[in-house]
């Protein structure tokens, strides 16, 4: 039995070793999430963060940006609410591809663990999901 389980181990200890990303790869990764911070700030510029609701309504929505694992609903340049995700639709607003988010509701409001799906455009096929948090509402400040 014993000699299975340090079989067993031998096999997993590479296939684990491989997910662990390179020190070029890591820099590539921590690269890309400092570019996603630094255009999240710049969308939010002049805006101030107000208490978390739970809805917004799907169809006053003018542009859906993700910033990372962080979705920006810009609703006119005096409103935007931020939803932060599990992660998987970041996607969307890439340079370089043609992903869309695609929400199922039939209350015409997107609210917090609702699961929002991206379509690549050009093909049609599923690329990924996520689940939103609440939605913080960007005013400017008064």
């Amino acid at each position: 039995m014993r000699g299975l389980t340090i079989l067993s181990l031998a096999f997993l200890l590479p296939a684990i070793a491989g997910c662990t990303p390179t020190p070029a790869e890591q820099a590539r990764i921590d690269q890309r999430q400092a570019t996603e911070r630094a255009d999240l700030t710049k969308a939010l510029r002049g805006l101030t963060p107000e208490k978390p609701t739970q809805c917004i309504g799907q169809y006053q929505t003018r542009q859906v940006t993700a910033y990372g694992p962080t979705i920006v609903y810009t609703i006119s340049p005096r409103l935007k609410y931020v939803s932060e995700t599990q992660g998987g639709c970041e996607t969307i607003g890439q340079r370089g591809r043609n992903d869309i988010l695609v929400t199922r509701t039939t209350t015409g409001q997107l609210c917090a663990g609702d699961i929002a799906q991206t379509v690549d455009r050009v093909s049609g096929f599923f690329t990924g999901s996520c689940s939103f948090g609440p939605f913080v509402p960007y005013r400017p400040a008064k």
